[in-house]
C-alpha cells in the first residue's frame, strides 16, 4: 500500500506541475503574498497525527469529528462558490451519491483564501443547495493556506509538502486508517478515472 501511495503521489505531482492553469494560479497567489505563506514545520507532534485527529465546525455550527469516519475513505475538498471550477460541486455530489452507501465520505471545505467565496456560511449553504443539491457535509468557511490554516490543512502540508492547495477544489483522499492516500490537483475533476480508481481501491480494502 505504501508503494502504491508513492506511485499515485508521483502521478499527482506531475499533473500539478504540468498544468499551465495552475502555474498561472501560482503566480497570482505569489502576487498576493501572505495568502500562501507557509510557516516552518510545527514539529514531530503534528506529523505523528493522522486525519482522524482533527475536527471541523460544520456550515450549520455543529462539530464534525473526522474520527467518526475511521475505517472509511474521506475525500476532503476546499471549495468556493464563485470560481471557474465551481461546477466541480456537481461531480462531488455525484461521487457522494454513487459511493456513500459503500462507505465514501465527501467533505467540502468552503474557503475564501482565493477571494472567491461568498460572505457567510448561510450564503454558501443556500447556494450549494439551490444550485447543486449538495447533501454531503460542508464545513464552516475555513482557511486552508498560510499560518492560520485549519489544523487539518497544516497537518496535510507537513506530511505531504509541495502538494498543498494552490487554488480551489484541491482534493485530499484520506485512507480508512487516516493517512493521506492521494492528492489531486484542482484541474483533476472529481470523476476523473484516477480519482475513481483510488476511491474504489480503498473501498475494496
Amino acid at each position: 500500500m505504501v508503494a502504491g501511495r508513492r506511485r499515485r503521489g508521483a502521478i499527482n505531482r506531475r499533473e500539478l506541475l504540468g498544468s499551465g492553469i495552475l502555474a498561472g494560479f501560482g503566480l497570482l497567489a505569489a502576487a498576493r503574498g501572505s495568502v500562501l505563506a507557509e510557516p516552518a514545520s510545527s514539529g514531530p507532534a503534528m506529523s505523528r497525527r493522522n486525519a482522524h485527529s482533527f475536527s471541523f465546525e460544520t456550515i450549520n455550527g455543529d462539530r464534525l469529528d473526522l474520527q467518526r469516519f475511521r475505517g472509511r475513505p474521506i475525500l476532503v475538498v476546499n471549495t468556493a462558490s464563485r470560481c471557474g471550477f465551481t461546477a466541480q460541486y456537481e461531480g462531488l455530489q455525484n461521487l457522494h451519491a454513487r459511493y456513500r452507501d459503500a462507505g465514501l465520505v465527501v467533505i467540502g471545505v468552503p474557503s475564501n483564501d482565493f477571494r472567491q467565496e461568498l460572505a457567510s456560511n448561510a450564503d454558501v449553504a443556500a447556494f450549494c443547495e439551490a444550485r447543486f443539491g449538495i447533501d454531503f457535509p460542508l464545513t464552516a468557511i475555513s482557511q486552508v493556506t498560510g499560518a492560520e490554516a485549519h489544523p487539518f490543512y497544516r497537518w496535510a502540508r507537513e506530511v505531504r509538502p509541495g502538494e498543498t492547495p494552490r487554488w480551489n477544489f484541491h482534493k485530499y483522499l484520506i485512507a480508512p486508517d487516516g493517512d493521506i492516500e492521494a492528492v489531486f490537483a484542482t484541474t483533476t475533476v472529481p470523476e476523473h478515472p484516477h480519482v475513481i480508481t483510488a476511491i474504489e481501491a480503498l473501498l475494496r480494502g
